[in-house]
Parts: structure tokens; C-alpha cells; sequence
């Protein structure tokens, strides 16, 4: 479990225990549970009785009193509120990264599968032994069944990027498509070339 994901998870399982504890508070008091089966609330327990309201005729007259920024301020909170949770959901459900390819084609082999990052360590350590290549990084991105591979590599002063090009496609992707058992592995390769080390003439 990567700290991401464990990070995500307790903040889910806060939260969820929150609404479900202020669901169970309201269930109690709407239903007037507390009076049906003899039960006797904590001092000071909000909202025992159908009648009873979160915010009372004092706590608002309190509140209000404050000046008119009060309302404005609360209602920016809640949406601010909202939209940080909305963006925190839509980023949960887009996977960035496809955790495991399918080996073998496609569907699978049961039981068996390819964590995204060994094979991006394997293209990039295959990728930096290309000659010319002087550094190789390599990420996939998308999902299990419509992922990406980006390949990023820096070239020496003597390398070429159409031989480069030549050589990464027949041996580190095609060793990569061999290894899934993919046909179709669609891949961007970003090139650059490393700067010359400035010479002193005296």
C-alpha cells in the first residue's frame, strides 16, 4: 500500500464514520427513537426529539449579531467545502496509472500479471543502453486496457534521433510488446539532447 492510498483511506474512513454518526444523530431524533424505546441521551446531546434543531433561536440571533460577513462567510466555507471534496473524488476516480498490464494478450493469463513499474524500470534500463542515449525515463500512464507509455530520452552530443528512434522500437518496445503479449501499445518518445560542456580556451 503506497502512502497515497493509505492516506486516502483514512480520510474515506473519517469521513464516512462523521456522516455516519450525523445520519445515526438525525435517524435517532427524526424517528423520536429515544422516547419509543425508554432510552436516555447524554447530557447535553443535540437533537433528541423531532422537535428539536441543530442551530437554535439563540444560537442564530448570536450568530447574526456578528455583523452581515457572517452568512457570506459560511456559504463561501460550504462551497469551498464542496468543491475540494468534488475535486478530491473526480482525482480518486482517474487512475493516473494502470497498476498492472495484462500478460500473455488479452483477456490475461490467470493469476498472472505485470506491475506498471517493472516494466517502465525495465524499458528505461533496456532504453539507457541504446547507443547514444546518454539517460531514459520511462512512465505509463491510463488504464489496464487503454494504457500509454512515454519515453523520454536524452541523447549524447553523438547520438542521432533517427537511429535512436530505429533502435528503441526494435528492441525496447518490441521487447515490451513481447513481454505483454500486446500487438497495439501505443508509446510517445520525447527527445532532447544533452548540452556540451562549455570548453575554456586560454
Amino acid at each position: 500500500m503506497t502512502p497515497r492510498s493509505a492516506l486516502n483511506r483514512t480520510l474515506l474512513a473519517l469521513v464516512g464514520l462523521v456522516l455516519l454518526g450525523g445520519g445515526l444523530l438525525i435517524l435517532f431524533a427524526g424517528l423520536d427513537l429515544y422516547r419509543r424505546h425508554d432510552l436516555a441521551p447524554p447530557a447535553g446531546w443535540p437533537l433528541t426529539t423531532p422537535a428539536d434543531v441543530l442551530l437554535g433561536s439563540a444560537d442564530r440571533a448570536r450568530w447574526s449579531s456578528q455583523g452581515w460577513w457572517w452568512w457570506p462567510a459560511v456559504i463561501a466555507a460550504l462551497v469551498l467545502t464542496a468543491l475540494l471534496a468534488l475535486w478530491w473524488l473526480l482525482a480518486q476516480l482517474s487512475r493516473h496509472r494502470p497498476g498492472s498490464l495484462p500478460v500473455g494478450g488479452t483477456p490475461p493469463q490467470e493469476g498472472v500479471e505485470l506491475r506498471d513499474r517493472a516494466l517502465s524500470e525495465a524499458i528505461a534500463n533496456e532504453a539507457g543502453a541504446l547507443p547514444g542515449v546518454g539517460h531514459a525515463a520511462v512512465v505509463i500512464t491510463g488504464r489496464p486496457a487503454r494504457h500509454r507509455t512515454r519515453i523520454d530520452l536524452t541523447l549524447t552530443p553523438e547520438g542521432t534521433p533517427g537511429a535512436t528512434l530505429g533502435a528503441l522500437c526494435e528492441g525496447p518496445i518490441g521487447t515490451a510488446r513481447r513481454s505483454t503479449g500486446l500487438a497495439d501499445m501505443p508509446t510517445e518518445v520525447r527527445l532532447q539532447v544533452a548540452r556540451h560542456k562549455p570548453h575554456r580556451v586560454e
